[in-house]
């Protein structure tokens, strides 16, 4: 762990041979923390007061789903502390005290940008996805956001959305072993275009790649879209398990009406076993829609992606077991009976 600015000021780092994330060694070290936690510390240790003993609470003004904590678990199991936190996939109002860190301030103060920026993320991320899923009333959603991210990030999203959003799978690959899922998806439009042709590359795949896949292929790169997937389900059979809609807003995007005849050419020449999975742009208002008109499956990115982090805030509420905030704040731990401890 970083101790006192001397360490920083020591770090040498060459951005022309690493990628700018941080490793799992750096987070835990404190490498990614705000600099005034690190001359904190000087300044306490210089006058002895370092290890003072605190509570600290996190809370943030909106409302949403608790995530983050298999990450601060880590974060903090080197850390001599008591915690209590909220059980993950709970929901909270504004201001519910979301954890509580009671220890020697030196023990975890270094701590508090990682912290939040954990939880910041991963309550939003998890907010986003479980709208998603509630939209879409038992129907799946995989999580496809992975593209919308830096890669550093992309798997703790992936995974978020999936172990606390409930969405029924992921397509970043680490993302879905961290949730132990096999990931999930079809094949990029780039693939038929190499090709030349949907049902060559259908086939190619069929031959290609084991059954337990499954078999769902995109139908909006060359021809109308239920010609597409017609001309799959006649040459396929019951080994296509499903078509995927992704049509760009330039050709007027997937809509209801799109998703409604599709449904009937397909049961009309009885491939109803066939499911319709929809992609671009989708949130929860969207998925309904979709849903009622006959999607079975929903693959959500830039909305679970792009959910705007919570902003999150550390107080410390005791000193020396003396109740204590700054101005505006409540002094002393306020009572939250679902917390559970931790660590």
């Amino acid at each position: 762990m970083l101790t006192f600015l001397k360490d920083v000021t020591g770090m040498k780092l060459d951005p022309s041979t690493r990628f700018y994330s941080a490793t799992h060694d750096e987070i835990q070290s404190g490498a990614t923390t705000d600099i005034y936690f690190i001359n904190t510390r000087d300044v306490l240790n210089s006058a002895d007061m370092l290890n003072t003993q605190v509570t600290a609470e996190i809370f943030t003004r909106t409302s949403g789903l608790f995530a983050g904590l298999d990450e601060l678990k880590v974060l903090l199991k080197n850390s001599n502390v008591e915690v209590e936190a909220l059980p993950e996939g709970e929901r909270f109002s504004p201001k519910e005290v979301l954890v509580r860190i009671k220890g020697a301030y030196g023990e975890f103060g270094i701590f508090e940008t990682t912290l939040l920026g954990i939880l910041s993320s991963s309550c939003a991320w998890a907010t986003a996805a479980r709208e998603c899923v509630d939209a879409a009333n038992g129907k799946p959603v995989l999580s496809f956001g992975a593209r919308h991210l830096h890669p550093a990030v992309a798997p703790v999203m992936e995974a978020i959305a999936v172990k606390v959003g409930h969405c029924a799978g992921a397509s970043c690959i680490t993302g879905a072993k961290l949730c132990g899922r096999e990931p999930l998806g079809t094949v990029p439009h780039a693939a038929i275009l190499i090709m030349g042709d949907t049902l060559k590359l259908a086939n190619a795949y069929d031959k290609t790649l084991p059954e337990e896949i499954g078999r769902t292929f995109l139908v909006d790169t060359f021809h109308d879209e239920c010609e597409e997937a017609l001309n799959l389900a006649r040459s396929m059979g019951k080994r296509l398990g499903a078509v995927r809609l992704d049509t760009p807003g330039e050709r007027g995007g997937v809509t209801a009406d799109l998703v409604r005849e599709l449904r009937y050419r397909l049961d009309r020449e009885n491939f109803d076993y066939v499911k319709i999975v929809v992609s671009g742009g989708l949130n929860p208002e969207r998925i309904k829609i979709l849903a009622d008109a006959g999607a079975d499956v929903f693959g959500v990115g830039s909305y679970i992606a792009h959910a705007i982090p919570m902003d999150m805030t550390m107080d410390l509420k005791e000193v020396n077991g003396k109740a204590v905030a700054k101005r505006g704040r409540l002094p002393g731990q306020l009572e939250n009976k679902r917390l559970i401890r931790i660590k």
